[in-house]
Parts: structure tokens; sequence; C-alpha cells
């Protein structure tokens, strides 16, 4: 039997200072009182953007000026299967108004005052937690006296996330450079996060999470145990496809342009990049490859969620 999905956008207003709308469902509709992102279904013809403005205009009052896509959540509940995509919302004209006698709360990642949360909802909070910025680091290609001094300015400036990814070092020697790294302040936040290492011998390192490389990705039966986050390196749709089945928090897809570490691989370049994010995931994504802080905006036009540095983190 076939299964009529139900397609719906949905926005996720953000202000400034991170702060992000949550609407109340209205009285009469499934789930009622519980709390979501607002938006609604897509019309016959119409596509996700166009659906956005129209639902956020008619349940809200205001104009969406700078809307980026985000996420694909697919969920099933008990009365129907819907398909939701997430647009993060930037920039809108006009005061926020209820039209349709809903109650409204302004959140902090981490900090909710309101309950229950939509089910379908649940995941995309935890995507909000990420910052835009994943930092790789330089696999010995700089002094360690100078990685440190340099993360720590990182930390200092904004919650950037470390992928450590130091292939040379033995074991206890990357184990010494992560209790340093971790050491450092982070007024911010930010995370460490441990690349390409046996996990299953390293889980007592002072880390945030664990990052794997294409190869681990692609042979992994399930998801790391014992790791608050854990992302993984991809190159194409069968690698994201595998990181969906084993329910990772984030991916990293390129390399998007041309670079001095892949100087015999042709580039995925944007067009494809963009290509890829269109069939919709389920988990952030960040640009890698040639990126800087001002790919960033370019990066999130096309869906992705950041951008992942690794030459232009250390210059």
């Amino acid at each position: 039997m076939t299964i009529k999905v139900t397609r719906v956008a949905a926005g996720i207003l953000i202000k400034p200072d991170g702060q992000f709308l949550l609407a109340s469902r209205p009285a009469g509709k499934p789930y009622a009182g519980y709390w979501e992102f607002p938006g609604g279904k897509l019309e016959q013809g119409e596509n996700a953007l166009a659906a956005l403005k129209r639902e956020l205009h008619e349940e809200l009052g205001i104009e969406v000026v700078q809307a980026t896509p985000w996420l694909c959540q697919r969920f099933d509940y008990p009365h129907a299967r819907v398909e939701l995509y997430f647009y993060r919302v930037t920039q809108w004209r006009g005061e926020i108004h209820s039209h349709e006698g809903q109650d409204f709360a302004w959140q902090q990642v981490g900090a909710l005052n309101v309950s229950p949360i939509l089910p379908a909802n649940g995941p995309i909070l935890r995507g909000l937690s990420l910052s835009e910025v994943l930092l790789f680091s330089t696999a010995g290609q700089i002094e360690e006296a100078d990685l440190l001094r340099q993360m720590a300015a990182h930390w200092q400036r904004r919650s950037a996330w470390l992928v450590l990814r130091e292939p040379q070092l033995d074991t206890e020697s990357y184990r010494q450079l992560c209790e340093k790294i971790a050491a450092l302040s982070r007024p911010h936040g930010g995370k460490l996060i441990a690349h390409g290492v046996d996990w299953c011998a390293l889980q007592d390192l002072p880390v945030d999470g664990v990052h794997l490389s294409s190869r681990q990705l692609l042979t992994a039966q399930q998801r790391p145990r014992g790791f608050d986050w854990v992302g993984a390196s991809t190159h194409n749709q069968i690698e994201l496809e595998q990181a969906m089945r084993l329910g990772l928090d984030y991916t990293v897809l390129g390399h998007v342009c041309a670079t001095a570490s892949h100087p015999d691989q042709a580039p995925l370049g944007w067009t494809q990049f963009e290509a890829l994010l269109s069939l919709g995931w389920a988990c952030p994504c960040f640009a890698i490859g040639g990126q800087r802080l001002a790919d960033l905006p370019r990066a999130q036009s096309l869906g992705a969620h950041g951008v992942a540095l690794l030459s232009g983190a250390w210059e």
C-alpha cells in the first residue's frame, strides 16, 4: 500500500543573539498544545520556499526577507507520514502576531522553557547547537605551540568546533595533545572532536565526540558509542546515506573547491555540492575543501549548515 506523504515547510526564525521562535499548535489540530517551528503544508505545484513564505505571512503576519535551506526531516506519525523542509530565517519584515490562536515563545539552545516539543522537531533542536564553523587541525603542518596559541584565539572569538586530525601521532602523543587542547579556555563553548582514531580504545579521551573518516564510515555497523557527538567525512551520495543510517550528528561534504591537500582529485564544485544537498538530509552538513569564513554565506545559501576550514583556519 502506498502511504501518502504530507510535505511541510517549516521556518526557524533566528534573532542575531541566537534566540529562535517556537509556536504552539492550536486547538483542533493533531498534537494540539505541542510546540513546533511555524510553517505549513505545501500546496499543489508549490515549492518549499514559496510555501514557507506564504505560511509565515498567513500565520505570523511577517514577510520573509532572508531564508536558507537547512534540513529535511522525515517522520511517521500515527495519523500521517510527513516530510519537513526546514529553513533558517534570519531576516523578516513586520511584527509577529498570532493569526491562528497559537502562542509563541523565543527560546535559546540548551535552555528550553516550553514543552512538550512535537516529535519531528526534536532532532532539529540538536542541530541548532552545532557551530557554523568546523575547524580541522593541520596534520603536523604547524608546530604544536602555534596550534595551541591559534586554537586559544579561535575559542576566544567564537564557539568553533575543532576536529583534531593528526594521523602522524602515535596514540600516547595524540592523547597528550588532546589533553593540552581540552585545557584551553572556551568562553563561548566550542567542542573538541577526535578524528580517525580507534574510538573503542580512546573513549577516555577528554573530547566531546569523534569524527569518522569516509573509510571508517563505510565499514561501521553502528554509531560509535560513548560519544555525545559523531560526525563523518563524505564525498558522495552513498556516504551521505550511510551517515543517515548510522544516525550521525553532522557530515562534511567535499572537497568543494580545489585544495592543495588533494591536488590530483577534481573538486565537486558548488553546483554538485548543491545538487547533493538538495536530495534532503536529516543532519547538518558542512562544506569542506578550499573554504574560508567568507564562503559561509554562499555555503548556507545552498543548504549547508556551515563551513569546515583546514588551511583557511590557520593562516
